[in-house]
């Protein structure tokens, strides 16, 4: 037998070694969700100017959402207006890196555009880190009782009614053109207006008839007193869902005549179903975009929030992400020859 003796120095220079390989060979220890968020500032950016409906959500939320994820960032709320909204959706999913510090919250009918050929729309819905949406929304069509203006949709399919739009990406545009073009209403969209407020102003003092596009949270925080004396009249809503919240008001479905007809508006009007839409760029590291997620919905049923919301007049219905994207899916699956046809519907 053959007995190999070893120094004391080379014994001391191997120990050092295996200690060092050891070393080199251990993972570094994992940074965690709330290691990353502690101390940071997380941005919740609204798709529209001040004063609307998008941005009293987002203001709401950004109060509340922080105290919900691990770390507690602070949550700052901003407006990134434009376009309908579609300023907002393109620079979240291409300007801003996804690390889970920018949200932002736009309209569901930016989402169709790609689908609709619009080159303006720089991203594919499908590929946003959808965190989920705040609300399942109805949304309305409304005028003001202004002497001799018709009053209800009956009306409106025979005299001028004169609707005052946003961008052609905004559902204050694209909802009065698919009535016109789809239901024949004998409207006349006066379009450009920067958001729901300017619209507002402009509806009483009389430059408009009306307004469309206007969800039920929105009527209540902006109108319910005008709704409630008469002042406005809400004569038609939209929507997969029915609401009764302000009376019995008729459907745009009651008014379908042909099978297409109920399909191209169901691809407009089903979207309300995302009535407010919050997603980050593409490619959020799945341990934030999960936490993202569950600090929502959390906070969905936070008493502190609901207390504000109501206050506020906002209406909390959330759908979850993968809600979301199965709806997204379905959209996307609908056939050239009908989106062709849902483009006509919004006059392009």
């Amino acid at each position: 037998m053959h007995v190999i003796f070893i120094s004391n120095r080379a014994s001391r220079a191997a120990i050092a070694l295996a200690a060092i390989l050891g070393v080199a060979a251990a993972p570094a220890t994992a940074e965690t969700v709330a290691d990353f968020y502690k101390g940071k500032t997380l941005s919740l950016i609204a798709g529209f100017p001040p004063g609307g409906g998008y941005d009293t959500y987002v203001r709401v939320l950004a109060r509340h959402y922080g105290r919900f994820l691990p770390g507690q960032p602070t949550v700052v709320a901003s407006n990134l207006p434009g376009a309908g909204s579609l300023t907002a959706a393109n620079t979240i999913y291409a300007k801003y890196a996804p690390d889970g510090l920018a949200l932002a919250m736009f309209a569901s009918s930016a989402l169709m555009e790609p689908l609709m050929g619009n080159k303006s729309a720089l991203f594919e819905a499908m590929k946003f880190s959808w965190i989920g949406s705040m609300s399942q929304d109805v949304a309305y069509c409304g005028v003001w009782q202004h002497p001799g203006a018709a009053m209800t949709f009956e009306e409106m399919l025979t005299k001028e009614t004169i609707i005052g739009g946003g961008a052609p990406a905004a559902i204050t545009y694209q909802h009065p053109m698919v009535l016109k073009n789809v239901l024949k209403a004998n409207f006349k969209v006066i379009a450009g207006y920067k958001g729901t407020r300017d619209i507002n102003i402009a509806m009483q003092r009389g430059e408009v008839n009306g307004t469309c596009g206007m969800f039920g949270s929105s009527v209540n925080s902006q109108f319910g007193a005008e709704v409630k004396d008469g002042r406005m009249t809400l004569f038609i809503q939209m929507g997969s869902k029915r609401s009764d919240q302000f009376g019995k008001i008729p459907s745009v479905f009651d008014y379908a005549k042909t099978d297409e007809d109920r399909a191209i508006l169901q691809f407009h009007f089903g979207q309300l179903l995302l009535g407010r839409p919050l997603a980050g760029p593409p490619g959020i590291p799945a341990d934030r975009l999960a936490a993202l997620r569950t600090a929502l919905f959390a906070t969905m049923k936070d008493t502190q929030f609901l207390a504000e919301a109501s206050k506020a007049g906002l209406d909390i219905d959330p759908v979850p992400a993968d809600e979301v994207m199965a709806l997204l899916k379905q959209f996307a699956a609908f056939s050239p020859e009908l989106l062709e046809k849902a483009k006509d519907a919004m006059g392009r």
